[in-house]
């Protein structure tokens, strides 16, 4: 069959008019671009954010604007193949540096999107979740799902920063995006983080589970951290050293559209990943990385982060010899996963996802 289809120039103009009155409109002249071949179309480009550049602006942000006045001040992270106004980083992947300084609240709300911090810098911070306060401190993971109320307060002395990663794109554009605005929470006992302290143990009172979607609101970086570590002490020999933000008491994935991860490069480690069907994010938490992919490399120092389009072999480079490197990612494989579209690539070759 030809690849050559027939253009909306090539028809009459009273035919084309008569269409669109109808609201209709000619499959044919675009069924290239909405189903191109082997590989999909996509507006997400790499693009990479300079942590060191970002700081001055975000702190100037809160001279120039009171929390008051900004509710949440961010400053967002946007891929320019999806225009600066868009506001997003991937196809379903929306990030936001965040700036709370001390003494400030920002207030209790609750919204469709999940969200997740990832903390950046800074200590005396904290977001509550439901009631659960979650301290915050660098390279913790804190989850504020769908529909949970939340808020964030600072106790301390310095500024904090993190790292915001939402799924806004995609409930944006499925027309379900609002939030709602509480008052204070009173806080409960009980964390999630302590209930959940240890790897295969859940906590059975009574002999039952708690059933919660949401479990463990906060996760430790010293605990991810020390995870990592171990895994790749037990196995010398295991080339990819990475685990996953999971639900403890399912093992599901931490939120349901956005997958977390953390990994561990071992010095002068050099990482080749496929091409998978999912956009990632990679954020570096200690240390410094090399990302290449889509014919760009990004020199990624401490609280950089990077974006690489789907579809993309990735590579990732430890250039240190005496220190290992972590890198927290965020993709869209839980998304892709319940859609049936996931995909991994073996090269170039395109493969239709397995149904099973």
């Amino acid at each position: 069959m030809s690849l050559e289809l027939g253009r909306l120039e090539d028809l009459p103009k009273d035919y084309v008019d008569a269409l669109r009155e109808r609201n209709l409109v000619p499959l044919w002249p675009s069924l290239r671009s909405v189903l191109p071949p082997k590989v999909p179309a996509r507006q997400t480009v790499p693009t990479h954010w300079k942590y060191q550049e970002i700081r001055p602006l975000l702190l100037r942000a809160g001279d120039l604007t009171p929390i008051e006045k900004a509710e949440r001040r961010v400053l967002v992270l946007a891929n320019p193949g999806h225009t600066l106004e868009k506001m997003q980083a991937s196809a379903a992947i929306y990030l936001g540096m965040q700036l709370l300084l001390p003494g400030e609240w920002a207030p209790s709300h609750r919204h469709t999107p999940n969200a997740i911090r990832m903390v950046v810098e800074g200590e005396g911070a904290w977001t509550t979740v439901e009631g659960e306060k979650c301290p915050m401190s660098p390279g913790d993971l804190i989850l504020t799902p769908t529909g949970l109320w939340h808020e964030h307060g600072h106790d301390g002395t310095d500024p904090v920063i993190w790292l915001d990663v939402l799924d806004l794109p995609l409930v944006y554009y499925i027309e379900a995006s609002y939030h709602l605005n509480g008052d204070r929470q009173q806080v409960k006992p009980g964390r999630g983080e302590r209930a959940y302290a240890r790897a295969g143990v859940v906590p059975t009172p009574v002999f039952g589970r708690s059933g919660r979607r949401y479990p463990m609101m906060r996760y430790p970086w010293a605990e991810t951290k020390a995870a990592l570590q171990s895994l790749a002490a037990d196995q010398p020999d295991l080339q990819h050293v990475q685990v996953t933000y999971v639900n403890p008491e399912t093992g599901d994935e931490a939120e349901n559209i956005l997958g977390f991860h953390a990994m561990m490069l071992r010095p002068g480690q050099t990482l080749n990943l496929p091409a998978r069907s999912p956009a990632a994010v990679y954020h570096v938490i200690e240390g410094a990385v090399r990302v290449e992919g889509g014919g760009r490399s990004f020199d990624l120092s401490k609280s950089d982060t990077c974006c690489i389009p789907g579809y993309t072999p990735t590579t990732l480079k430890n250039d240190s010899a005496k220190e290992p490197a972590f890198v927290f990612v965020a993709d869209e494989s839980p998304l892709h996963r319940k859609l049936g579209v996931y995909e991994v690539r073996d090269g170039d070759a395109p493969a239709m996802p397995s149904m099973s």
